[in-house]
């Protein structure tokens, strides 16, 4: 798994970018990154993996969540299945930025700060936004500006979200460690459906094991075998939704008990791998 910084190029007599993803997940490369842009991402149904800051969690039913400048996030194909489709707004907090004097604005001033920890919002107020992102997809560049700012407006006045962080992910967490922790995310990626040894990792990005132990908690706020576990638990719901029996995907994931996987399933979903099959065939 690569960890990049993204340039973004605004549309065609823009001040900002709107992208609609409508093709195979395999088309797509789901990368760690992060960009100078604020990102409203909407994945319209289906579920996935989102990864924003520190936090790591499944979406089950499409999601909104509002992204701020230079927070490392993965993108939200992660884990998920075919089909797959996203709209997505990147802007800089240049072209929404107002007057104090402006007090009709002071929300969203308010709202861009809370972006820097991850605004994920609710199911409600997706479906009430979504209709709106689809309109200024088709619209004409000169109508799409006051188009976002009257999407931005609307969140920015609902108390219906919550935040993903309960602190915000400098990007210099990312940009300084880089390299060793693409390293870490790459043999994750390769290794997870195997017995994974820490001292295997830790010797592979040439440090002893607690400096190894010490550099992780620090970087990401996490153990090594928490997100070892996480990364299993994202990749079994995947093997689920594909049809895969609990047994199946227990084993496919690196787990050797059943009992073992349920209980570190629960934990990290709120609910066992049955339950959890049980809701994707309602």
């Amino acid at each position: 798994m690569r960890v990049s910084y993204e340039t973004i190029i605004p549309d065609r007599n823009s001040s900002f970018c709107t992208l609609h993803f409508k093709v195979p997940i395999k088309e797509h490369r789901w990368e760690y990154h992060y960009h100078q842009e604020v990102e409203l991402v909407c994945v319209v149904a289906g579920n996935g993996t989102r990864h924003v800051g520190y936090h790591k969690s499944n979406y089950t039913n499409g999601d909104l969540v509002l992204i701020g400048s230079n927070i490392p996030h993965s993108g939200f194909g992660l884990n998920s299945l075919d089909p797959h489709e996203e709209i997505v707004l990147q802007f800089k907090e240049e072209i929404v930025r107002f007057p104090q004097e402006v007090e009709e604005m002071s929300a969203l001033a308010r709202l861009i700060s809370k972006a820097q920890f991850g605004v994920l919002f609710s199911p409600k107020v997706k479906r009430k936004i979504l209709p709106k992102l689809y309109e200024m997809v088709e619209a004409e560049n000169s109508k799409r500006y006051f188009m976002l700012l009257d999407i931005l407006i609307e969140l920015a006045e609902t108390s219906d979200y919550v935040l993903l962080n309960k602190e915000i992910m400098p990007h210099t967490v990312i940009s300084k460690n880089k390299e060793r922790l693409q390293t870490i995310f790459t043999y994750v990626e390769k290794n997870y459906d195997k017995e994974i040894e820490i001292n295997d990792i830790a010797n592979l990005v040439n440090l002893t094991l607690p400096a190894f132990c010490n550099f992780f908690k620090k970087t990401t706020k996490i153990t090594f075998t928490e997100f070892i576990n996480h990364y299993r638990i994202d990749k079994a719901c995947n093997l689920i939704a594909q049809g895969k029996s609990v047994s199946e995907s227990c084993y496919e994931t690196g787990y050797n008990s059943i009992s073992y996987f349920s209980r570190t399933f629960k934990k990290y979903m709120g609910k066992t791998p049955s339950e959890f099959n049980s809701e994707l065939l309602k």
